[in-house]
């Protein structure tokens, strides 16, 4: 019995050729990047009580901060301090943060004045913070970020040791209706899927502000942003690539140290914020450009071949039980994945919207290539 079906036809040989290659690449990509996540298990901690300086930088944030930093202070934890930036700030920021200090005795806050040589960027407003922080574990968080669970400082503080000086978190966006949200949410889980698996294989190129800890020592040690401070963005990928080294980061995925945000309404709000996210893939080494490149480019030429060959009439049983194989290995790894990131809703479907990603993924970045960079507030 032929292993092999029988291909008389060159053209045929080279398609099918091509899809193999296609699809063990595009296989190799699931099973050893995304499956550590699919299967990623949370190890037991010894819990911390060394303590910890939150940093917020925050411009014009009076509404989200009424909101949401009440959830931040009450964090049930035995020492930490909570430090705002405010950011040159026109709105009812400073007055929320003065009223909030009349009963959370750890609440302070740093006040940078208008100035028009300053520029809205949010490396000032946390180089200021960081430099300010009167402990050396710092964790990071958005003024329009909530944590789910009052644990959350807890268990990201346990995550460092005497070796883990920077600690990877994850920030969904909240659940609302409409299919902007739906994509937002798509989006912010691959990239986390991306950042989270390429980390847990050595290859740590980026966390999320909404969610990232590490030493203030780190920081100063690396001269802070020094080598991108021009950069509107950076302070949460640049930086990242700059300090990770094999052993000295982790990542967290209990679910009660997940931050959420609010999704933007609109396509040109969101367009804006990632137009700002995008102007640092400019400076990625030529090897992570690849790496974030690599799936979405063979998932389209998975489909493209195979569609090429049903409809030549070359398809055979071998490529159509390579592509079946694919395709169930996909869906259990992305399925378990997307479960792991609290995004339970997508996984009936996890196939068709990893595909439709893969095609709007270059159209978000061609949109924001030709959107101008937003600013930070």
């Amino acid at each position: 019995m032929k292993f092999l079906p029988e291909i008389e036809n060159t053209v045929e040989w080279i398609v099918n050729i091509c899809f193999w290659t296609i699809g063990l690449i595009h296989l190799f990509w699931i099973a050893f990047f995304y499956i550590r996540i699919a299967f990623h298990r949370e190890k037991k901690k010894t819990k911390s009580t060394a303590p910890v300086s939150i940093i917020i930088c925050a411009r014009n944030e009076a509404v989200n901060l009424s909101l949401f930093l009440p959830k931040v202070l009450e964090q049930n934890y035995p020492e930490f301090e909570v430090i705002v930036v405010n950011h040159q700030s026109t709105d009812d920021t400073e007055y929320i943060i003065n009223t909030l200090k009349k009963t959370h005795a750890h609440l302070k806050s740093i006040k940078i004045e208008k100035n028009n040589h300053l520029a809205f960027g949010k490396k000032l407003p946390l180089t200021i913070g960081i430099k300010g922080a009167k402990y050396d574990k710092i964790l990071l968080t958005d003024a329009d970020c909530a944590p789910l669970s009052e644990n959350w400082l807890q268990n990201m503080s346990d995550q460092f040791t005497e070796k883990k000086k920077i600690v990877l978190g994850y920030a969904p966006m909240l659940k609302e209706k409409g299919i902007l949200n739906k994509i937002i949410r798509l989006d912010t889980s691959f990239i986390a899927l991306n950042y989270l698996s390429y980390a847990k294989s050595g290859i740590p190129y980026m966390g999320v502000g909404r969610n990232l800890a590490y030493t203030k020592e780190l920081f100063l040690e690396n001269k802070g942003f020094k080598s991108h401070y021009a950069l509107k963005s950076g302070d949460d990928d640049l930086f990242i690539q700059e300090v990770a080294k094999r052993n000295n980061y982790t990542i967290c995925l209990n679910p009660d140290t997940f931050c959420y945000s609010e999704a933007k309404k609109t396509w040109k709000d969101w367009i804006n914020q990632k137009s700002r996210h995008f102007t640092t893939s400019a400076r990625y080494p030529l090897f992570k450009k690849l790496m974030l490149g690599i799936y979405p480019l063979t998932l389209l030429l998975l489909f493209i071949s195979f569609v090429t060959l049903l409809f030549s009439g070359w398809m055979n049983w071998f490529s159509f039980s390579v592509f079946a194989f694919i395709m169930m290995t996909k869906w259990v790894v992305l399925g378990l994945s997307f479960k792991k990131l609290a995004e339970p809703s997508f996984i009936v479907g996890i196939l068709f919207w990893d595909l439709l990603y893969a095609i709007i993924a270059p159209i978000i970045y061609y949109a924001t290539e030709q959107s101008t960079a937003a600013k930070w507030k």
